[in-house]
């Protein structure tokens, strides 16, 4: 199946689960190729600076020692409370000191705390990598994943004219989609943001997008397949609300609301194997996605 001549719109996914930064302009990150398998975490609404950020910091460091992390992404909800450089060092530097030791970097989106206090601070910190810009995107393992790094606290027509760009000039085989606020979510807190769908969904749909990764509710939830698009929600890595998820959603396949957890990706040529882990190391959800 030729994937680029039909726009990879069709092509589909099957699941087999195992269990404004100021004048800055939007940027490009491009990173040189380590692997043809990439490698990395995912974490959201995290950066609380207290102990169960700690345990997750922990529980994503020892995944790495047993097998390296190519770097870690994040939804969103960086820097509690209100996203300001101020709190950089207790809410992320000292909590992630042993992965920035191992040199893994970190790239980030912001999520509604952070641009409270902190939009200008996150955009220009350099261990966040977003290059002053609240939108860019990160190219990795020479062609294989794109990820496009977007600001869903102001999704506006300028971002919406440059994702559309980003996504047709994109050549990468898994295209990735990383932003707060979720357009599908069975949260009881936040739930669906249905303006955010209405405005993103038909790019994400068009453009033949895989993987879409949001966070805001602190829950750990996988969707049924949206035209084509898998959304996960990780929004739990430093504040999980238990008993928050709606099980009677018409989109959900899979949640976890019980403790606080991340994720990790591993993605290479044509699959895509995921992992939902908790606080205490336990696999919480798994399974693998596919061009068919």
């Amino acid at each position: 199946m030729n994937l680029r001549k039909i726009n990879r719109r069709e092509a589909m996914l099957s699941l087999a689960t195992i269990s404004a930064c100021g004048l800055a302009r939007p940027s490009s990150i491009f990173c040189s190729p380590v692997k043809d398998t990439l490698r990395f975490a995912v974490i959201g609404d995290w950066g609380t600076g207290d102990r169960d950020q700690v345990r997750i910091a922990q529980q994503i460091f020892t995944v790495h020692q047993l097998s390296p992390l190519d770097f870690v992404l994040s939804v969103g909800d960086n820097i509690y409370p209100n996203g300001s450089g101020h709190y950089f060092g207790k809410h992320f530097e000292l909590p992630f000191a042993s992965l920035l030791k191992d040199r893994i970097n970190f790239y980030t989106v912001l999520g509604n705390h952070d641009v409270r206090a902190g939009r200008q601070d996150q955009c220009h910190y350099p261990l966040f990598n977003m290059g002053g810009a609240p939108y860019y995107r990160l190219q990795r393992g020479d062609g294989l994943t794109e990820f496009f790094m977007l600001d869903s606290t102001e999704f506006d027509q300028t971002q919406a004219a440059w994702l559309e760009n980003s996504l047709r000039d994109s050549k990468a085989r898994w295209k990735i989609a990383v932003f707060h606020h979720p357009i599908y979510s069975s949260g009881k807190m936040h739930g669906s943001d249905l303006r955010l769908r209405k405005q993103l969904e038909p790019l994400l749909a068009r453009y033949g997008v895989n993987i879409a990764l949001s966070g805001h509710d602190h829950i750990y939830e996988r969707t049924k397949p949206q035209k084509a698009v898998q959304y996960f929600v990780s929004g739990a890595g430093g504040q999980v609300r238990k008993g928050n998820v709606d099980h009677s959603s018409s989109f959900r396949a899979e949640s976890f609301d019980d403790d606080n957890h991340f994720m990790v990706f591993e993605i290479e040529d044509s699959q895509a194997q995921f992992r939902a882990i908790s606080s205490t190391g336990s696999v919480v959800d798994s399974g693998s996605l596919r061009f068919t």
